[in-house]
């Protein structure tokens, strides 16, 4: 019945729903850990909450596999989950491994960290500058990642460059999706491996679970599965049933998301007490024309400096009424939050300035609030 769903929205709502269990319009919350079976099934098909194969973990992989046009999906505990069993399955001891250098900083910090621990390399590499790929690619490299969006600096890098030079040098190309969402772009139609999130974000977009994806072709996805099996990385299935819940208004939500922080933007990026407006969908903005052509719309991430010191960021976050001091993203509340101290808090002073993180930056996640009343409160609190 999922292929009489054409657009995504219709996706959102229903595919991976039918049959409907007993006729329920909402797919119940299944809390039971395991379910009868006779045996004589491979162990990673045995119906058991921590393999990630419930009716509620059913529903989600049917319906994230058909909102990005992918053969598989598959849920876990939280995008670092997603991100770090994903790495561990395809890389091992002796591999070698090419990724973005704006990362957000859990990411970063697992590479950086304790990547080197299972004995494997890796190199930066600037998702900007194509021509300097090649000098680092070894003959043991086998995956490329990089971000849609990256976090916190909103760069859009070269993402048709690293499909083609993924494909040309038989890479396996990983993209962390979030900032996007599906909305806005979906990789596996143009090209990439592995699509992944932080369902925590824009998926749910409610604030009040913890949640990962990697979407893709099946034969990666079933290696995935089996190292998260083992590594314990499920997602519960109340979480689930939020998650799927949440994924109903997704276009709603990042649609009016991207009018709204796109508004924002320019509000920002004339006012005199601003110094740097980060966000591709600005016409002056270094990355205009690539978010043209490859996204439906730039999303409800920003980041900006204002002019001062910390004294003075720290009396514009405190004076602003509507958005909340806090982590995360993508959730129907605007947030603002210094990512020095919070998402890249584990990143050492040096390197943050080295990847252009400063200690004032300040990133915004536009909610759904209204977008006239936001600017008013942003205007007021950056001292009218």
């Amino acid at each position: 019945m999922a292929d009489e769903y054409r657009r995504i929205e219709t996706k959102l709502v229903h595919s991976g729903e039918y049959p409907r269990y007993e006729g329920a319009v909402t797919t119940p919350i299944f809390q039971s850990a395991m379910f009868e079976t006779y045996g004589g099934e491979g162990y990673h098909d045995i119906k058991y909450i921590r393999l990630n194969n419930t009716p509620n973990h059913d529903v989600l992989h049917k319906k994230l596999a058909d909102v990005e046009n992918a053969e598989r999906a598959l849920v876990a505990s939280s995008g670092m989950a997603a991100i770090t069993s994903t790495l561990l399955t395809l890389l091992h001891a002796g591999d070698h491994l090419l990724i973005q250098s704006t990362l957000y900083g859990g990411t970063d910090s697992f590479i950086t960290d304790d990547i080197p621990g299972f004995g494997i390399e890796f190199d930066f590499i600037d998702p900007d500058d194509p021509g300097s790929w090649a000098s680092k690619i070894k003959s043991n490299t086998k995956v490329i990642y990089v971000e849609t969006i990256s976090n916190p600096l909103i760069e859009v890098g070269d993402l048709k460059a690293v499909v083609e030079f993924a494909k040309a040098n038989g890479l396996v190309s990983m993209i962390d999706n979030t900032f996007a969402s599906p909305i806005n772009y979906r990789p596996i139609e143009h090209g990439f491996d592995l699509s992944l999130h932080s369902c925590t974000k824009y998926l749910n977009g409610h604030s009040d679970i913890v949640g990962g994806a990697v979407i893709g072709g099946a034969d990666l996805i079933a290696r995935i599965k089996h190292k998260m099996d083992h590594l314990g990385c499920t997602l519960d299935p109340h979480a689930c049933f939020l998650l799927q819940r949440g994924l109903k208004t997704l276009a709603l939500r990042v649609r009016w998301q991207n009018e709204s922080a796109l508004r924002i933007a320019k509000f920002l990026e004339v006012h005199r007490s601003v110094g740097k407006v980060n966000y591709p969908g600005l016409e002056s903005n270094l990355y205009y024309e690539r978010a043209r052509e490859l996204f439906e719309g730039c999303g409800g991430m920003l980041s900006f400096e204002i002019a001062g010191d910390l004294g003075a960021v720290d009396r514009f976050m405190r004076k602003a009424k509507i958005p909340l001091i806090a982590p995360s993203l993508g959730g129907t509340e605007s947030l603002l939050t210094r990512p020095a101290v919070t998402s890249h808090a584990g990143m050492s002073p040096a390197d943050r300035e080295k990847k252009g993180i400063s200690d004032t930056l300040i990133r915004m996640s536009v909610g759904v609030e209204s977008t006239d009343e936001l600017i008013e409160d942003l205007d007021q609190a950056l001292g009218g």
